[in-house]
């Protein structure tokens, strides 16, 4: 398929870019501890540059000294500027277009405890109460969004982005759910809108006159009382646009509410669930427009520039899950792409992780913020290599193999690839997980990995065999139990009843509410099952991130299901399930239920027995290993596979 809108080239002020795609401003925290341009920070630039993106927008970059947080990208002191050019330079050489987006974080700065937090009004925190910034503090800030604009032309960025959204300090002021000053910065409209006007109104003062600005703006507010109306959104991009804002750049959300899901949308967000906001905006102001939220295929992206519907497009996690994205899909190679999942565990999970993850990854991709440490290099030693399982992880670990010259074969019990994958994929709204764990096996046959389907491997098959070395890939199964009483009523477990084999009829008792129990719970109440949910935590959802856990809540609320926190199960009766909450006993009414309480490695000691009595190398990785996130056995494959 041609793209021929999306790859159209666009003139904005002395900016030429070549189409329309824009890596976004994502918090990577890969910058140094006082938020220094790092090697690691440019080589992952470098290479969605040279992967074809026409612009990449470098991450919230701190104005202001004092409140800048550890780890966040900083362009609030003269001393930074050098970096920045080495940034600027290496995304010029690798044929892209460098902006940096301005920002002061307000709350969002208290990830780094020495950070100072500027809050539009008095906020309590408890056991102390933040005061309201003040003034002198507001003219101190808007002075640093003006010096920090004028670094960024010197370093060579050929377009800036002034950041009025997401609860941060502009929007903060403007929005009237979140802004309760009463002297003239708060109140009617125009005393909000006064601060974020004072901030472009510098920006531009210290920027040459060919260089664009943009601004990213929230097409509403929500979840937030009295908040912005996206008719005042209008208003106020009417305002910016006479002090010099050129580009509007359509987010949503906000921190402090559950909106917050609209910034970094997991896959429960409908695709493009923005792209109307956009075009209303585009259509209402007559200004260029940049449409953002879950667009994350070269089809849909096209559909959006084709019908007008905006003048840009983000592609943000489409490509930290492949950087090449866009080349691929201009080169017509679109089914080489690797496609985001909305899964959140490396982007936004990762970067909240501060005690486990030094930056962000990707479930796709983990070669991220490793882009030239972990080059892939051509082996000088070619193995024959078993890979037990054609799940994500064999089959990420069959495709680095083979990039690097090997030659590994994938034998697998099933008749398809992606493992677990597709079965988490036939739970509503997942639909993306399936599609791209089927692709991905496509991908990795189309590269001339052999494929065996239906065939399990044991110490006899290996025996007939000679390779060099294997790679145990089995997955999990998932943990049984035995209930007293389990005769009487139909007793199903969470992956039969997922991949179709087996069915449940009435109302039905999950036995487990994590990730899977909560899944399989959507799966029936959303086929008008009454559904009850049986937790032995205080929490249902704990192993899911931050994100995913209330877009899951909330619909499982919509959709009436019953959750019984610190609750086990006891026995099955004749009229359902026996509970024990908190040492108290009940039954819950039910026709069927099913067993979601986990999974267990697949026993494959005879395989390694063999392995270590002929004295084979063999790497046990993913489910096969432990059972965990698909994150980790991804990367547990890229590794194995790297280093052989």
């Amino acid at each position: 398929m041609e793209y021929s809108n999306l790859f159209q080239p666009c003139d904005i002020r002395g900016l030429h870019m070549k189409n329309r795609i824009i890596l976004p401003a994502m918090g990577t925290r890969m910058a140094g501890e006082h938020g220094e341009i790092t090697p690691r920070l440019i080589a992952y630039h470098k290479a969605r540059a040279k992967g074809g993106c026409g612009l990449n927008i470098v991450e919230v970059a701190a104005v202001h000294t004092p409140s800048a947080p550890a780890h966040f990208v900083s362009i609030s002191e003269d001393s930074y500027v050098d970096g920045h050019k080495k940034l600027t330079d290496a995304i010029h050489e690798a044929g892209g277009k460098a902006g940096i987006q301005l920002w002061q974080g307000s709350i969002a700065v208290s990830m780094d405890p020495k950070a100072k937090m500027f809050v539009v009004n008095d906020m309590n925190f408890g056991k102390f109460t933040l005061p309201a910034i003040t003034k002198e503090e507001i003219k101190e800030v808007v002075e640093a969004y003006g010096k920090a604009a004028k670094r960024a032309a010197l370093a060579g960025y050929d377009c800036v982005e002034f950041h009025c959204a997401h609860n941060y300090l502009p929007h903060s002021f403007l929005s009237g759910g979140l802004n309760h000053r009463t002297d003239e910065y708060g109140g009617s409209f125009e005393n909000r809108a006064r601060f974020p006007l004072e901030c472009i109104r510098v920006i531009r003062e210290n920027i040459p006159e060919d260089m664009p600005l943009f601004m990213r703006i929230d097409a509403q507010d929500d979840c937030l009382p009295n908040g912005l109306t996206i008719e005042e959104v209008i208003a106020f991009c009417k305002l910016a646009q006479k002090e010099g804002v050129d580009v509007l750049d359509v987010s949503r959300g906000n921190i402090i509410t559950a909106a917050t899901v609209y910034e970094v949308p997991p896959l429960d967000v409908p695709r493009g669930f923005n792209v109307a906001n956009a075009e209303k905006i585009r259509k209402e102001t007559g200004m260029l427009t940049v449409a953002v939220g879950r667009i994350n295929t070269p089809e849909q992206a096209e559909e959006i520039i084709a019908k007008e519907k905006a003048d840009f497009v983000v592609i943000g996690r489409g490509q930290l899950a492949d950087p090449e994205f866009c080349i691929k899909a201009e080169q017509g190679r679109g089914d080489e792409i690797v496609h985001c999942v909305g899964c959140n565990q490396g982007c936004y999970d990762g970067f909240c992780d501060v005690a486990n993850r030094a930056f962000i990854t990707c479930l796709r991709n983990p070669m991220i913020g490793h882009e030239e440490e972990w080059e892939i290099t051509t082996t000088n030693a070619s193995k024959r290599v078993a890979i037990i399982g054609g799940g994500m992880a064999g089959l990420e670990a069959a495709k680095i193999l083979k990039q690097r010259g090997h030659m590994p074969e994938i034998f697998e019990a099933g008749s398809q690839l992606g493992g677990q994958i597709i079965t988490a994929g036939k739970a509503p709204g997942k639909q993306e997980m399936e599609a791209a764990a089927h692709a991905f096996g496509k991908q990795v046959e189309a590269m001339g990995v052999p494929v065996h389907y239906n065939t399990k491997v044991d110490a006899t098959m290996l025996k007939q065999e000679s390779f060099d070395e294997i790679i145990i890939a089995a997955g999990a199964k998932p943990l049984k139990i035995s209930l007293p009483g389990e005769e009487k009523k139909c007793v199903v477990d969470s992956h039969s009843l997922l991949n179709g084999t087996k069915e449940v009829q009435g109302s039905v008792c999950v036995i487990g509410g994590g990730l899977v129990g909560l899944e399989v719970a959507d799966y029936l109440a959303s086929r008008q099952h009454e559904v009850h949910v049986v937790e032995m935590l205080d929490e249902a959802g704990k192993d899911l991130g931050n994100l995913r856990k209330i877009c899951v809540n909330e619909k499982l609320k919509n959709l009436g299901v019953d959750i019984q926190c610190n609750s086990k199960c006891v026995a099955v009766t004749e009229e359902g399930v026996q509970i024990d909450t908190d040492g108290t006993l009940k039954v819950i009414n039910c026709d069927s239920v099913v067993i979601a309480i986990g999974a267990r490695s697949r026993d494959m000691e005879d395989v390694k027995a063999y392995c270590e009595e002929n004295k084979i190398p063999v790497h046990i990785i993913g489910d096969a290993k432990k059972a965990r996130r698909a994150l980790n056995a991804i990367e547990e494959a890229f590794e194995v596979a790297r280093m052989m």
